[in-house]
C-alpha cells in the first residue's frame, strides 16, 4: 500500500498543504490507538478548492456524454486494481471486518459506478418535449460533498460519480474519522485522469469546513450524507444562497413479519441484517414487527441468534461483527440502552458493556430488547448500533400503522409468502425503499427516503438528474 498524503488537500490537481496547519488524530476502532494524522482544513482551504472547482467548470460541463463514461471507465480500472487497499483502510479506520469490507464496503464503489455508467448511456440531456420545445439538462455547477463514517465510500461514490456523469465540478470534505479511504480515492480519481479542479478534496471538521462549504456561494448545491441535526444546520447554512441542497439522513426502517412468512428464517434474516455493519447502517431494520400470536416465538428466536452473533477484531476474515467507530459512538449506543432499559423494554439478549473477553475496543454486545412500545425512545430514535427492538401488532392495518409512526423514513422490509399481500403493504409504508424478502434495491435503482429521512434521490438516473439544471428553449 502507498503511502498517503495525509499532510495536504488535493486541490486543482495538485496535493497542498492546509492553510491552517492543525492537525486530527484517525484512530482504529478496535484498538483504540492512533494510527495517523489528518491535517484539517479551514474557510480558505475551502475558499481555494471552491475556486478551482469552478475555474473547472466551464471546459468540464462542456465534454460529451462519451468522454464522460470514458473518464468513468477509467476511474473503475484503476479503482479495481487499488480494491485491496480499500478494503483494508476501511478496516482499520471504521472497523468493519475485513470480509465485509472486500464483500460490500469497498465492493460499492464498483457497483454504484456500473449504475451510474448504465444510467448515463441512456440519459438524454435534450430532448424535444410534447408542446415542442426543447429541454435541456445542463450541469448544475460546483457541487460541495460532505460524507459520513459508516459507509465511506459508498457516499462518496453515489456523489461523486454521478457528479461527474452530469459534468459537474466538486469539493468533497469526508467524515473526519474515516479520511484515510477518502484521500485514497483523490489518488484513484488523480490517476485515472479526473480534470484538475473538477474534484477537489478537503478534510476537516463540520463546523468549521462543512459549514464554510454549506454557505459558499459559489456552490450551487450541497450533498450531505449524515445525522438529521446536521442536515438542518446544512440547510439553514445553505439557505441565504438559495442553492439546491439534497440530504440522504436517518432512519428507523421497521421489519414487519406477516403471519404467512418462514416465520424462523425472517426473524434470523431480520437480527442478522440489523447487526451487519455493527448495526451502523441508517436503513438498518431495527423495529422488528411481529404478530401478538407470535411474539414469544420471535423473541426466543431472536434471542439465540443474539447470543450466536460473534464480535471479533475487524482485522480476523469471518462473519463476525466489529466495533463501534468510535468513543462517542460507543457512549451514544450505551445511552440509548440504557434508556430502553429505564423506560421498561425487556433486555431478551445483550446489554449495556462490552462482550465478554473485551477490554478494550469500542466493541458493543449485541442486545435485543422484548415488550417494546413504539413510543418509547429505543423505537422512535436511531440507535446506529447492533440493537434490535421488537414490537408486536394486531393486524396488517395495525402493522402498517407502527410502522409508519414514526418521524422518519427510509426504508421498510416487509417478510410474506403471498406477494401481492406484500405489495399491497409496501405502497401504504411511508418510506423511500421498501424490500420484500430479503431482496435489496438494486444499483442504479434510487436510494433516498421521505420525511426526517432527508429529499433528493441517489443512484443511478435519478442521481444524474439531482446534479441538472433544466432549461427550456421555445423555437
Amino acid at each position: 500500500m502507498t503511502e498517503l498524503k495525509t499532510d495536504r488537500f488535493y486541490i486543482d490537481g495538485a496535493w497542498l498543504p492546509s492553510k491552517g496547519g492543525t492537525f486530527a488524530d484517525v484512530i482504529n476502532p478496535a484498538t483504540e490507538e492512533v494510527f495517523a494524522e489528518v491535517a484539517m482544513g479551514t474557510a480558505a482551504d475551502v475558499d481555494a478548492a471552491v475556486a478551482a472547482a469552478k475555474a473547472a467548470f466551464p471546459a468540464f460541463s462542456r465534454t460529451t456524454k462519451a468522454e464522460r463514461l470514458e473518464l468513468l471507465a477509467s476511474i473503475r480500472e484503476v479503482y479495481q486494481r487499488r480494491y485491496d487497499e480499500m478494503s483494508a483502510l476501511i478496516t482499520e479506520e471504521m472497523g468493519a471486518p475485513i470480509s465485509l469490507s472486500d464483500r460490500a464496503q469497498a465492493a460499492v464503489g464498483i457497483g454504484h459506478l456500473d449504475g451510474v455508467v448504465k444510467a448515463l448511456e441512456e440519459f438524454e440531456f435534450e430532448h424535444r418535449n410534447t408542446p415542442g420545445d426543447l429541454i435541456v439538462h445542463e450541469a448544475i455547477g460546483v457541487c460541495g460533498f460532505i460524507t459520513p463514517w459508516n459507509w465511506p465510500i459508498n457516499q462518496i461514490a453515489l456523489k461523486v460519480i454521478p457528479a461527474l456523469a452530469a459534468g459537474c465540478t466538486m469539493v468533497l470534505k469526508p467524515s473526519e474519522l474515516t479520511p484515510m479511504s477518502a484521500l485514497l480515492y483523490a489518488e484513484i480519481l488523480e490517476e485515472a485522469g479526473v480534470p484538475k479542479g473538477v474534484f477537489n478534496l478537503v478534510n476537516g471538521d463540520g463546523p468549521t469546513v462543512g459549514a464554510a462549504i454549506s454557505a459558499h456561494p459559489d456552490v450551487a448545491m450541497v450533498s450531505f450524507t449524515g445525522s438529521t441535526r446536521a442536515g438542518v444546520e446544512i440547510s439553514k447554512a445553505a439557505a441565504p444562497t438559495v442553492k439546491r441542497v439534497t440530504l440522504e439522513l436517518g432512519g428507523k426502517s421497521p421489519n414487519i413479519l406477516l403471519d404467512d412468512c418462514d416465520f424462523e428464517e425472517a426473524v434470523k434474516r431480520g437480527v442478522r441484517h440489523c447487526f451487519q455493519n455493527t448495526g451502523q447502517s441508517c436503513n438498518a431494520p431495527t423495529r422488528m414487527l411481529i404478530p401478538e400470536s407470535r411474539y414469544e416465538t420471535a423473541m426466543d428466536i431472536a434471542r439465540e441468534v443474539a447470543e450466536e452473533t460473534k464480535v471479533g477484531l475487524p482485522s480476523q476474515s469471518g462473519n463476525h461483527i466489529g466495533p463501534l467507530v468510535s468513543q462517542m459512538q460507543y457512549d451514544r449506543v450505551q445511552s440509548h440502552i440504557q434508556a430502553g432499559i429505564e423506560d421498561g423494554a425487556h433486555v431478551v439478549a445483550g446489554g449495556l458493556g462490552r462482550p465478554e473477553g473485551f477490554n478494550r475496543g469500542y466493541f458493543c454486545r449485541p442486545t435485543v430488547f422484548g415488550d417494546v412500545t413504539n413510543d418509547m425512545r429505543i423505537a422512535q430514535e436511531e440507535v446506529f448500533g447492533p440493537v434490535l427492538v421488537m414490537i408486536s401488532y394486531e393486524d396488517d392495518e395495525h402493522a402498517v400503522e407502527i410502522a409508519n409512526d414514526t418521524p422518519y423514513g427510509l426504508a421498510a422490509y416487509i417478510q410474506t409468502a403471498d406477494e401481492e399481500r406484500g405489495l399491497k403493504i409496501a405502497r401504504e409504508i411511508r418510506a423511500g425503499m421498501v424490500h420484500l424478502n430479503g431482496s435489496d434495491i438494486s444499483y442504479g435503482s434510487p436510494f433516498g427516503g421521505y420525511k426526517l429521512s432527508g429529499n433528493g434521490r441517489e443512484g443511478g438516473v435519478y442521481g444524474i438528474e439531482d446534479f441538472c439544471e433544466i432549461k427550456a428553449i421555445s423555437v
